[in-house]
């Protein structure tokens, strides 16, 4: 039984992460305080350097187990700091992460060229960084013959990484580079309408492209909010909301919509204020209206309607259309689904993440979004907590 117990500990001891010298280089007190802080939480041992040639000379002296590298600095770079370590005895093999505020495709692949373990962008938070630095010296520890796969799976996690930094400039130019146009056709819209004397049907075309611009630009900025909440950046900015206001505004600009398609809206609301991030709360609501217009059957109503709750506040958009089966009430909350408007209540891919932003903003208030039946259609609900 001893000898048991002793391949046990030995085993537990083999897969522990042992108490090692770590040497951070980094220009910024606060930073490097940080680092320690989190770091000897751990039973790490911190020491620092504040530029490149600094900590080159600290790993001559004495090698560290582990090195975080800051990218700007004064001086020598992170990068030419890495490659000058890499060149030092014991240097090829202690893991290099690099810190940077530069999240980019282009930092990524210079850090990696310059011989790079890993890359953590700033601002630092300290349990991502204690997981990451637990991780490099337990990789540093891998036997030889298992370096292989070592291998493989560092450049796995790259390309995703890369794939992800991809993403984001993608999204960057969606919202940076589209949106702009989508605003001057709003503008121009907005221009043909002053004009005195149009002909009907023009004034009527150009209150059709001012919806489908307003459509597009929400469009564009929840596809931001959802690439934002993947990232756990989306934090809502709250402030008192005459909810009562925000939708009457939000049917009046959806009446053209409504109207294309023969359907009526109403609210019922009355003087109803709550704390939440405004902008999110509007695009909620007009997604949800939206949603209803396009499945309400002709010359049906979509009703919205609040009331307090216990320690919070419900809202409810209600049509008549055929509703979404119990089965379903989950799905139609995942990116790119869509739920077919006949009466199969098939659920089918699409380009729909208005009802995944819905559930992003919903959870960051703390709230939730849920689908009840309407006996005929479906009623979204959403419910947010008093601040």
């Amino acid at each position: 039984m001893s000898s048991v117990h002793a391949t046990l500990e030995n085993m537990q001891e083999a897969t522990e992460t042992p108490r090692a010298r770590i040497l951070v280089v980094d220009d910024q007190e606060t930073n490097r305080l940080l680092a320690k802080n989190a770091l000897e939480d751990e039973g790490h041992r911190v020491v620092f350097a504040s530029g490149g040639e600094e900590a080159i000379a600290t790993f001559e002296t004495e090698p560290p187990d582990c090195v975080l590298l800051d990218v700007r600095m004064p001086g020598m770079d992170g990068f030419t700091a890495c490659k000058r370590i890499r060149a030092l005895p014991q240097g090829a093999e202690t893991p290099i992460l690099f810190l940077t505020a530069l999240r980019d495709v282009d930092t990524f692949d210079r850090a990696l060229g310059a011989g790079g373990d890993d890359f953590l962008t700033k601002p630092i938070r300290p349990t991502e960084l204690v997981l990451r630095v637990q991780a490099a010296l337990k990789l540093r520890r891998v036997s030889v013959e298992l370096r292989e796969y070592y291998e493989l799976f560092r450049q796995q996690r790259d390309d995703l990484l890369r794939i992800q930094l991809q993403k984001e400039r993608v999204m960057a130019f969606v919202v940076h580079d589209l949106k702009n146009p989508v605003s001057t056709m709003d503008m121009h819209a907005q221009v043909l309408l002053r004009e005195p004397g149009m002909p009907e049907a023009a004034h009527e075309s150009a209150v059709h492209i001012r919806t489908a611009a307003r459509q597009l630009t929400r469009m564009i900025l929840n596809l931001l909010d959802v690439s934002k909440a993947d990232e756990g950046r989306l934090s809502p900015e709250r402030s008192n909301i005459d909810l009562r206001a925000l939708v009457i505004d939000i049917l009046a600009e959806l009446e053209v919509n409504a109207h294309a398609r023969k359907v009526a809206l109403e609210s019922t609301l009355e003087a109803v204020h709550l704390d939440a991030d405004q902008d999110l709360l509007r695009r909620v609501l007009t997604n949800l209206v939206e949603n209803a217009i396009r499945y309400a059957p002709s010359k049906t109503t979509v009703r919205v309607s609040a009331a307090r709750i216990d320690r919070g506040t419900e809202v409810r958009v209600a049509d008549a259309g055929v509703g979404v089966p119990p089965a379903l009430r989950e799905s139609v909350f995942e990116p790119f689904v869509q739920l077919d408007g006949g009466r199969s209540g098939e659920v089918r891919g699409g380009r729909g993440l208005g009802l995944t932003f819905c559930k992003l903003v919903m959870d960051a208030h703390g709230g939730r979004i849920w689908i009840e039946d309407g006996a005929p259609g479906a009623v979204f609900c959403v419910s947010l907590p008093d601040a």
